[in-house]
């Protein structure tokens, strides 16, 4: 049998899975581009922060490969293939980045860089808000005290509400079980929307009551109903609602979140994130001059 290859980095960290010598191989891999667009917004590593701690041991961009094959083919960490790192290894730097916000704000980061390549101002002002009840996955993952039923979609397991700017861009993310209803889970949701610059967010009849006037009181932030046609059978697209519809599709393109595979529902929320941040990356990627940091806009 043919040794582990051992690569050394430059500061002289050993590490037998190869993950500094991996080839590209599979579709969620990241390009050139991409991996230029993602490497100076990470977290710095503790090492360089003098806060301490050993030296990373694997390859940054393996990591972030092996964060977006789980989250775009959906398997299970635990099978992980072999020339990733250890499934340990990765979801704990996963988790780690979720509790320190680390992820929050590298969205917040492409999502400005992105709209600004695009034209717009960075900071988006106004918005659509959206909900989608997906099922829970059959191995009872999903703990039933933060699962429900939704009568409406006759689904069982959670119910993700989103905010996205007027480009479909994600902005904040809820997670609730699929029995709640809109308007009671839009509050940390919009909260989350304001506290990003949003001011204008239209929704569908499932938001009006107090909500709108609570929100306007507030946050500062109008919430504008937009309703359907008289007399509509059937789908239809209607102004504004259809870009948030949009991005649920995105995000329910990448297989992790086409069910519901979470234990915990903060979680299901980081891989929803993680699912915005693929679709902006390959997005910046394929736009012109947009591997180089712009000094105008802060990380």
């Amino acid at each position: 049998m043919n040794p582990v290859p051992v690569a050394v980095d430059r500061r002289g960290c050993r590490c037998t899975c190869g993950c500094w010598t991996r080839r590209r191989r599979y579709a969620s891999d990241l390009t050139d581009a991409q991996w230029e667009i993602l490497k100076p917004l990470l977290p710095a590593p503790l090492t360089t922060t003098g806060l301490g701690g050993r030296p990373e041991k694997h390859s940054r961009r393996t990591m972030i490969d092996a964060i977006f094959y789980v989250v775009d083919n959906g398997n299970k960490w635990r099978n992980l293939p072999a020339d990733f790192p250890p499934w340990q290894t990765v979801y704990g730097m996963l988790r780690r980045w979720s509790r320190n916000l680390a992820t929050h704000h590298l969205l917040d980061t492409l999502r400005r860089r992105l709209r600004t390549a695009l034209g717009r101002n960075a900071r988006p002002s106004a918005g659509c808000i959206d909900s989608q009840s997906v099922h829970k996955t059959a191995e009872a993952t999903v703990p039933r005290h933060s699962s429900g039923f939704d009568p409406h979609k006759k689904v069982n397991g959670r119910k993700r509400h989103i905010v996205t700017d007027t480009l479909g861009l994600l902005v904040s993310v809820v997670i609730t079980p699929a029995n709640v209803q809109d308007r009671d889970a839009a509050w940390p949701a919009l909260h989350g929307a304001a506290s990003r610059g949003l001011t204008h967010v239209w929704a569908d009849q499932g938001y009006e009551g107090p909500l709108t006037e609570h929100a306007n009181n507030v946050l500062g932030l109008t919430v504008n109903i937009v309703y359907r046609h008289p007399g509509q059978k059937g789908f239809q697209v209607l102004p504004r609602r259809w870009v948030v519809e949009r991005t649920l599709a995105w995000i329910s393109r990448r297989r992790r979140c086409a069910r519901d595979y979470e234990r915990l529902p903060e979680h299901h929320a980081t891989i929803v994130c993680w699912a915005a941040i693929i679709h902006m990356t390959r997005r910046l990627a394929r736009l012109p001059h947009t591997t180089q940091q712009d000094p105008k806009q802060p990380l």
